[in-house]
């Protein structure tokens, strides 16, 4: 169910205007809360959208939507959306969606598992580049609209996944909950000079460090933690959906492979007093 304005918004009409429809024609038919607020169906709502697009003509438009219907954005047609190279669709759907779910709802249960869909028909395959770049393009605007960080910790994620990994969205949605979760963040790669990796510390001065994709060697990997632990000592390190291999040395907390499972897996790690031990899970890495 969602609220009056964001179904005048899904319809581009003002809230009067959807009203009056309810009036004049009955449909669509809003629900009453024990306040006396309208909520209308997702469904009834978009099909009178999809109507109004083909006719033109509202009478016509009620009328067609009162005998189809669809259903609420979902992984599938998202991906069907890419799968037709439809940024309009695309960004729609994820509207419609927002007017359900939460922006980590959104991520989770739309976003990643339509662009992962894509990804089955080849890692470089045009609908698949195209998933990627809009999905990276909408997190980036996420990140931006984002309010201040309401924490003093800050978080480096180290992305050492390859050109074109559905693993570097992953990544890309990690920090948004990140960010979300009032904690500021860097993403760098492992590409960069140890002297701008320096400066960007002193910056930032993480109190965690999260590693994340699977595309670079151990020994580098190494290396670029130490690199942190030189300026940053006490640093939190965190595997993220698995750079970090089992290899029976040292311990790295593994977070969950889910971008908000995991920020509250790193904020309980934050929150939790000096010398206390909190349950995550463990990769073992020298």
């Amino acid at each position: 169910m969602i609220r009056t304005n964001a179904a005048a918004t899904m319809l581009g009409v003002s809230t009067n205007t959807l009203r009056s429809w309810e009036r004049r024609y009955g449909f669509p038919r809003p629900r009453r809360t024990k306040g006396g607020h309208r909520h209308y169906e997702l469904l009834q709502i978009e099909a009178l959208r999809q109507s109004l697009a083909e006719t033109r003509n509202v009478s016509s438009a009620v009328a067609l939507a009162q005998e189809r219907g669809t259903g609420p954005s979902s992984p599938a047609r998202l991906s069907e959306a890419f799968a037709a190279f439809d940024e309009q669709l695309a960004d729609r759907l994820l509207e419609e969606s927002l007017a359900l779910r939460s922006v980590e709802r959104t991520i989770e249960e739309v976003l990643l598992p339509a662009v992962a869909g894509q990804a089955e028909e080849g890692a470089r395959s045009a609908s698949y580049e195209f998933a990627l770049r809009h999905a990276t393009g909408w997190l980036s605007a996420l990140k931006r609209l984002t309010p201040p960080a309401s924490r003093r910790e800050g978080v480096l994620i180290l992305d050492v996944s390859a050109a074109w990994d559905l693993d570097t969205l992953h990544g890309q949605a990690l920090e948004v909950a990140l960010r979300r979760g009032g904690l500021r963040t860097l993403c760098l790669s492992p590409a960069i000079d140890r002297s701008g990796l320096g400066r960007a510390l002193r910056a930032l001065e993480p109190r965690a460090l999260v590693l994340t994709g699977r595309s670079v060697l151990l020994d580098e990997l190494a290396r670029l933690v130490y690199a942190v632990r030189l300026v940053s000592r006490d640093v939190l390190v965190f595997d993220y959906r698995g750079p970090a291999p089992d290899t029976g040395a040292t311990t790295v907390g593994r977070l969950t492979p889910s971008p908000v499972a995991a920020r509250d897996e790193l904020l309980r790690r934050l929150d939790a007093p000096a010398g206390r031990a909190v349950p995550v899970a463990a990769a073992r890495w020298a």
